[in-house]
């Protein structure tokens, strides 16, 4: 798989779902096979019935792999910036946050993404918001220009994690938080796995080894890396992600439980000194 061929399949696989408006682990089994709601699934990874009802209706896709704006300390008046925005879920619990005096820019490559948050947006009437079409490795937005960073696992489907971080580290101003949640590999995944597009799209294969994760992250200029905290992947949710869909009939039970234990979600925090 090339560069290109990773970002244009994590584009038209999240430009279906956009579509469908249809989560990895939503209630409607006819497009993802779950019962359980994409609030609840939020909930399981830290999100309050607080936060739930404070965020537009149609801002949560359930896309998520834990709550980094819970962590981020966010201040009134503070610029955040969300790599991978998705449908704004966490920019407009950011947005209620930093308050009118803040902003809130959320940045995705997928342009039925970015129709669709910022008709939630307007529907809103959310006005510190703003949503930006572009890469996470070539961020529309100036140096020095944001306090925090967060995103919600989408830096793994990234081809090119190093540049990511090199921009992140670019655009925070000196003392700006990295706040994100993201899905690291603890153990080697099986080769099958590690070729497939269909994982990868689905937030497994291009995940990266922690300790990686880690000195990537510090690599870039950051200081104070630290995994504030780990938890378990559910790859149950992931075999319910329509784009991921091709792996499930690849993966028999044993197989399935072998490929969790080898996987986990973090929440990591860090500092551009």
């Amino acid at each position: 798989m090339t560069k290109e061929d990773i970002r244009k399949s994590v584009r038209e696989g999240y430009a279906k779902v956009a579509r469908q408006q249809c989560s990895c682990c939503g209630p409607s089994p006819s497009c993802c096979g779950s019962t359980e709601t994409v609030d609840t699934i939020a909930q399981k990874l830290g999100y309050s019935e607080e936060d739930l009802a404070e965020i537009p209706e149609g801002a949560n896709l359930g896309l998520g792999c834990g709550n980094p704006v819970a962590l981020a300390s966010l201040k009134p008046g503070e610029t955040v910036l969300d790599l991978g925005a998705g449908p704004g879920f966490d920019c407009f619990l950011a947005a209620r946050r930093v308050g009118e005096t803040g902003k809130v820019i959320g940045v995705d490559m997928t342009p039925e993404m970015l129709t669709r948050a910022r008709e939630t947006a307007r529907k809103g009437d959310i006005r510190n918001v703003e949503f930006r079409l572009g890469e996470i490795e070539h961020l529309p937005v100036a140096d020095n220009s944001v306090d925090v960073i967060i995103s919600n696992c989408v830096i793994n489907l990234s081809p090119d994690k190093p540049q990511v971080f090199r921009e992140a580290f670019r655009v925070l101003k000196p003392g700006g938080r990295l706040m994100i949640s993201d899905t690291v590999i603890l153990r080697p995944l099986p080769e099958f796995l590690q070729q497939s597009v269909e994982a990868w799209v689905g937030c497994v294969s291009g995940a990266m080894r922690k300790q990686e994760y880690i000195d990537t992250i510090e690599a870039a200029g950051f200081r104070d890396v630290q995994i504030v905290k780990e938890t378990p992947f559910s790859l149950d949710c992931v075999l319910n992600d329509p784009m991921a869909r091709a792996v499930a009939g690849n993966l028999q039970v044993p197989a399935r439980k072998e490929v969790e234990d080898r996987l986990a979600s973090v929440l990591i925090n860090a500092i551009k000194r």
